[in-house]
């Protein structure tokens, strides 16, 4: 019998509607069972230094003639249409008290969704062109995204969605939650290398004539589509370029030299006794990415991730799409992370918006063509 006939009506349904994969569920699960896959298999075991001056690029400062050249090819590219935006929209929705995060109201009554599909569809208008826009959800957050996107009628992005796999037990087994039911959960957004290719996603924005696609998570509203970072990208002539900016106390994900080559590290990576704040940036989890890099398959790691789930502790595989600079070329382009021209503003809880409305109502203000 089959795993999807051994799970309860409605959570086949969700199994089967977004994607998984069972052959490949029974190979991860085994090793968990075995041990292959735990925490101590997170941990990189190669060559960890901290990365030179010379390997992060700053973001132009305006004014400058590095800036003008890059705001020249970006507004080129933007206006020949060859620009796409893609914007994370997946998850679990569960750091709003289960409410879907981009429908929530972020700014002078628009939520998140509506900031980053309008600002985009205003500059698009601006420039007399077309900026496509894709939007990755999950199965928690796919009804409720779409939903929103009709009532407000805002723009119709392209839709595709992350897959779904079930969460385990340390020891291998499959996780029940309080009614005694398989716990489904979205696998990371790792799945953009894949999903955005086998929705048909990648070829709709291919035959729009689109090479360059503006990745960005739907929390972060700094994350706008700028002439001067699409120039950036383009004049650094690397198919990845991931944004980073100062860390102020931050711990996330950071790029580093991994045997002798920059790659992207998450935290929880590094090996014990390394010093994070010896690396002077942070992952913002905002890229801009060839659409020839989508076109290709990779074989990103498996990391093991504990999470609580009714009070227990339940194990998911994940999986981050940053890690394709293990495999091709990148530029890390250090940003502003605040001001009007800020481009970092994580919201993570309805605490971190409180705080953060006045600084974004600021930035929102500022218009990436001035």
């Amino acid at each position: 019998m089959s795993l999807l006939e051994r799970v309860d009506g409605e959570t086949a349904a969700v199994l089967e509607r977004y994607g998984f994969d069972a052959e490949l569920f029974e190979r991860l699960r085994e090793r968990v069972a075995s041990g292959s896959l735990s925490p101590q298999s997170n941990v990189i075991g190669r060559d960890v230094e901290p990365p030179r001056a010379t390997d992060l690029t700053p973001l132009p400062e305006p004014g400058s003639e590095a800036w003008r050249q890059a705001r020249a090819a970006g507004l080129e590219a933007l206006r020949a249409g060859r620009v796409a935006q893609v914007v994370l929209a997946g998850g679990m929705a569960t750091r709003f008290g289960g409410t879907v995060k981009g429908v929530v109201e972020a700014v002078r009554g628009r939520s998140f969704l509506e900031w980053k599909l309008g600002e985009t569809a205003e500059l698009a208008r601006a420039l007399d062109a077309e900026i496509p826009i894709a939007v990755m959800t999950s199965f928690a957050t796919d009804a409720a995204t779409r939903a929103h996107v009709a009532e407000r009628g805002l723009p119709e992005p392209l839709w595709f969605s992350q897959s779904v796999s079930l969460r385990l037990e340390r020891g291998g087994e499959l996780f029940r939650d309080a009614d005694g039911r398989p716990s489904p959960y979205a696998p990371g957004h790792g799945d953009l290398v894949e999903r955005i290719g086998s929705s048909g996603t990648l070829a709709a924005l291919r035959a729009r004539g689109v090479e360059v696609v503006c990745v960005s998570n739907v929390d972060n509203l700094g994350a706008r589509i700028d002439p001067v970072v699409v120039g950036a990208h383009l004049l650094a002539a690397h198919p990845v370029t991931v944004e980073v900016a100062e860390k102020q106390g931050d711990m996330g994900g950071a790029p580093a030299r991994v045997d002798g080559r920059v790659v992207l590290v998450e935290a929880f990576r590094f090996p014990p006794g390394f010093d994070q704040n010896a690396i002077p940036v942070f992952n913002t989890n905002t890229a801009l990415l060839d659409v020839s890099v989508l076109e290709r398959s990779y074989e990103l790691s498996w990391l093991y991730v504990e999470k609580e789930v009714d009070g227990r502790t339940a194990v998911q595989l994940e999986r981050l799409y940053h890690e394709i600079t293990e495999h091709v070329p990148a530029t890390y382009l250090v940003v502003p992370r605040a001001g009007p021209r800020g481009r970092f503003f994580p919201i993570k809880t309805p605490e971190d918006l409180e705080r953060s409305r006045e600084a974004l109502t600021e930035m929102l203000e500022t218009s990436v063509l001035d």
